[in-house]
C-alpha cells in the first residue's frame, strides 16, 4: 500500500521537481530578455522589429510544441508503470510529429513579411521583422526537437539536466548576440540579423547537448536506434493528445500575439514598451509554468497508479504555491516599475520618457493578471497530467479569442484607452480561462477519476 503523503511532503516533492524546471524556464526567458536588452541598446526601431518578429516565431513554435507537451504526461504515466518500451515509443513519435510541423512552419517564416503587411503593420516594421524571421525561422526545427527531449527528461524527473542545458543555451545566446549584433570580437555588425543568427545557434547547441546527454545517461532506452521506423499506433496516440494542447497554447499565445499587433497599430514606441513589459511579465510567468510542469508530471504519475487522493492533495499544494508567487509579483510590479523598465534601454535613449510612461501603465495591468494567469496555467498542467486536453482546448479558445481579443480591441480602440485598454483585455481573457479550467479539473475531471477508481475497487 502506498504511504499517504502530508502537505509538507507534497510541497517538498513539488519543490524538488519544480525548482529546476522553474530555473530552466527562467533561463529560457533569459534568452528572450537578452535579445530584447541587446537589441534595445542597438535601437528602439530594431527593438520594435524584433518584438514583432519574435512574437511571430513564438506563435508558430508554441503551436508546434503541443506534441512535446503530450510526451510529458505519457512518459510520466509509463514511468510510473515501469514501461520503458512505452517511454521510448512516445518520445520517438513526439520527435516525428515535431519534425513534420517544423517543415510545414518554415515557409511561413520565409513569407512573413507579406503576412505582416496583411495584418496591418507598417512597411518599415514588416520589412525589418521579415528579414529577422527569414533567418531566425531556421531555428524552429532544433527548438521543437529540444522541447520534446526536455519533456522526456522532465517526465523521468531528471529536471536538473533540463535546467543546466537551458542555462548553457542562455550563455551561448548572450555571447553570440554580443558578437553579432554589435560587431564585437572581430565579428561583423549585423544588427537584428545578428540576433536571428544567435537564436539559431542557441537552439542548435541545445539540441546537440541534450541528445548527447540522453545517449550517455539513458542508453537502455535506446531512444535513437531505428528512429526512422514509423510507429502508427503511438503516433496516433501522441497526435490525439498533442493537437488539442497545440490549439490550447495557440489560443493563449495568440491572445498575446494579437495584443502585439494592436500595439503595433499604436506605433513604434508603444510596441517597444509592450515588448519590455511582456518580457518582465514572462519572467514571473515562468515560475508558474515550472510549477505547472511539476503538476503535470506528478498528476501523470498519480494517474498511472490510479491514485486520485494523492493527485488531489498535490494539486492543492501546487495551486497555493502559485498563488503565493503571484502575490509577491504584484507587489514588485506595482512598487518599482521604472527601475525594471530602465534595464532595457540606454540612459540617453531619446524616447525613454515616453516608453517609461507607457511601460509603467502596462506593468500595472500585468500585476492584475498575475493571479489569473498563474491559476489557468496550473489548471492546464493538472488537466494534461490526466490526459484531459480536448475540453480544455475549447474552454481556452472561448476565453482568449471569443472574449479576450475582442475586449482588447474594444478597450484599446473603441474606448480609446490605448495600450492600457489592450492589456486590460488580456486580464479579462485570462481571468475567464482561470475560472473555467479550474472548474474543469476540480469539478469534472478529478471527480470522474474518483468514480472510476471506486468502481474498480
Amino acid at each position: 500500500m502506498r504511504k499517504i503523503m502530508t502537505y509538507r511532503q507534497h510541497m517538498r516533492a513539488v519543490l524538488t521537481l519544480g525548482l529546476p524546471l522553474v530555473g530552466g524556464h527562467l533561463a529560457q526567458v533569459a534568452i528572450g530578455i537578452t535579445d530584447t536588452v541587446m537589441v534595445g541598446w542597438y535601437g528602439i526601431e530594431a527593438l520594435a522589429a524584433v518584438t514583432l518578429g519574435s512574437t511571430f516565431f513564438f506563435v508558430l513554435f508554441i503551436f508546434g510544441s503541443g506534441f512535446a507537451w503530450a510526451v510529458m504526461p505519457l512518459v510520466a504515466s509509463f514511468y510510473a508503470e515501469g514501461d520503458e518500451t512505452g517511454i521510448r515509443r512516445a518520445t520517438r513519435m513526439g520527435l516525428w510529429l515535431s519534425l513534420g510541423f517544423a517543415i510545414l512552419a518554415m515557409p511561413v517564416m520565409i513569407w512573413s513579411e507579406a503576412i505582416l503587411r496583411l495584418l496591418g503593420q507598417s512597411e518599415t516594421l514588416a520589412v525589418a521583422a521579415g528579414s529577422y524571421l527569414r533567418v531566425a525561422g531556421l531555428g524552429i526545427l532544433p527548438a521543437l526537437l529540444v522541447m520534446v527531449m526536455k519533456s522526456y527528461l522532465a517526465a523521468l524527473e531528471r529536471t536538473q539536466v533540463v535546467f543546466w542545458i537551458t542555462v548553457m543555451s542562455a550563455i551561448v545566446n548572450g555571447l553570440a548576440n554580443y558578437a553579432l549584433i554589435f560587431g564585437n570580437w572581430g565579428a561583423p555588425e549585423l544588427g537584428i540579423i545578428g540576433a536571428a543568427l544567435a537564436s539559431v545557434a542557441t537552439h542548435g547547441v541545445a539540441l546537440v547537448g541534450i541528445v548527447i546527454y540522453a545517449r550517455l545517461a539513458l542508453p537502455h532506452h535506446a531512444l535513437f536506434q531505428r528512429l526512422w521506423r514509423l510507429d502508427r499506433q503511438m503516433l496516433a496516440r501522441v497526435f490525439k493528445l498533442g493537437w488539442p494542447i497545440s490549439f490550447t497554447v495557440l489560443s493563449e499565445v495568440g491572445l498575446f500575439a494579437a495584443s502585439a499587433l494592436m500595439m503595433g497599430w499604436l506605433g513604434t514606441v508603444p510596441l517597444a514598451a509592450h515588448g519590455i513589459a511582456l518580457q518582465l511579465a514572462s519572467i514571473t510567468f515562468m515560475v508558474h509554468m515550472g510549477l505547472s510542469n511539476a503538476a503535470t508530471i506528478r498528476a501523470g504519475n498519480a494517474y498511472g497508479r490510479r491514485d486520485p487522493a494523492h493527485m488531489e492533495k498535490g494539486a492543492r499544494v501546487v495551486t497555493l504555491m502559485s498563488l503565493a508567487m503571484a502575490v509577491a509579483t504584484i507587489a514588485v510590479f506595482v512598487t518599482v516599475p521604472e527601475p525594471l523598465i530602465s534595464v532595457f534601454m540606454q540612459s540617453d535613449e531619446p524616447q525613454r520618457p515616453q516608453i517609461l510612461a507607457i511601460g509603467t501603465g502596462l506593468l500595472a495591468m500585468a500585476a492584475l493578471f498575475q493571479l489569473v494567469d498563474g491559476a489557468q496555467v496550473i489548471a492546464l498542467g493538472l488537466l494534461r497530467g490526466v490526459q484531459d486536453t480536448r475540453v480544455p482546448m475549447v474552454l481556452a479558445a472561448v476565453s482568449y479569442w471569443v472574449v479576450g481579443i475582442p475586449c482588447s480591441y474594444y478597450f484599446g480602440f473603441r474606448l480609446e484607452m490605448g495600450g492600457i485598454g489592450v492589456w486590460l483585455g488580456l486580464v479579462v481573457g485570462l481571468g475567464l480561462a482561470s475560472v473555467l479550467l479550474s472548474a474543469r479539473f476540480w469539478g469534472a475531471t478529478l471527480r470522474k477519476l474518483k468514480r472510476e477508481v471506486s468502481v474498480v475497487a
